[in-house]
């Protein structure tokens, strides 16, 4: 009886979304809601949403694998530094991935050749 009190408490505070943003990323869905506390403060509570498919084609159900993360007013700081730090690396590593391929890619397609002296004969066309 008292996990059921619980399960509605809980289901009543998801229902307590101030704003929200979707994001639609192939088969997960990431939301971004705001919500507010008991004590009246804002927190982020971030909730990503996989499609599952369970069972064979023809009798196909589908289910949603759900995640969150509760971030709170006091680590918003914290969490942004770390998350622009994280994304600031992994956009110099791939420059640097793309960069190093297209000069593989430039060296086997344009072949380096050394230069050609001219001869006396190089001035008549033949």
């Amino acid at each position: 009886m008292e996990v059921e009190k619980r399960k509605i408490e809980i289901e009543k505070k998801d229902n307590e979304i101030i704003y929200s943003k979707a994001i639609k990323a192939g088969k997960r869905i990431y939301y971004l809601d705001v919500k507010k506390s008991r004590n009246n403060d804002l927190f982020l509570a971030i909730t990503e949403s996989k499609k599952k498919v369970v069972g064979p084609e023809s009798d196909a159900q589908f289910t949603y694998e759900k995640h969150k993360i509760f971030l709170y007013k006091e680590d918003f700081d914290k969490f942004t530094e770390g998350l622009d730090d994280v994304l600031n690396f992994i956009k110099r590593e791939q420059v640097e991935e793309t960069d190093t391929e297209s000069k593989v890619i430039e060296e086997k397609v344009l072949p380096i050749e050394e230069p050609k002296t001219k001869s006396f004969f190089d001035k008549f066309k033949f």
